[in-house]
């Protein structure tokens, strides 16, 4: 099954859960999370169950089908830094920067009120 198919189906599954029982999803981890769908193919399934909204049966079977026919989820490996002093010399980037964006905010609330304006 296409990633667009599966993404079409948790797309739908998300508004009917939205409308249904006020649960909020998130659709592109469904599509892509094999854990995260089988969660909400069963959150479905009693939700149908207790409540009686047959809509998310149909479409909890349709999640559970497009899972099955997309096979195991490779595994993200974490970036490592290699060199030793890497993250000391990116968190001292990160400190300049941070500083800097904290010395204009400070200068712009002193200068500008948001008068008539969008804010």
């Amino acid at each position: 099954m296409l990633a667009s198919e599966k993404l079409a189906i948790a797309a739908h599954l998300h508004v009917l859960l939205r409308r249904k029982t006020g649960r909020v999803t998130d659709t592109q981890w469904m599509a892509d999370n094999l854990e995260y769908a089988a969660e909400i193919v069963r959150f479905c399934r009693r939700s149908a169950q207790e409540d009686g909204h047959t809509e998310l049966l149909e479409w909890a079977d349709k999640l559970e089908m497009a899972m099955r026919s997309a096979g195991p989820v490779p595994r993200v490996r974490e970036p490592r830094l290699h060199a030793p002093g890497a993250a000391s010399t990116t968190l001292r980037t990160l400190l300049a920067a941070t500083s800097s964006l904290h010395e204009v905010a400070s200068v712009q609330d002193d200068t500008v009120r948001y008068v008539r304006g969008l804010r």
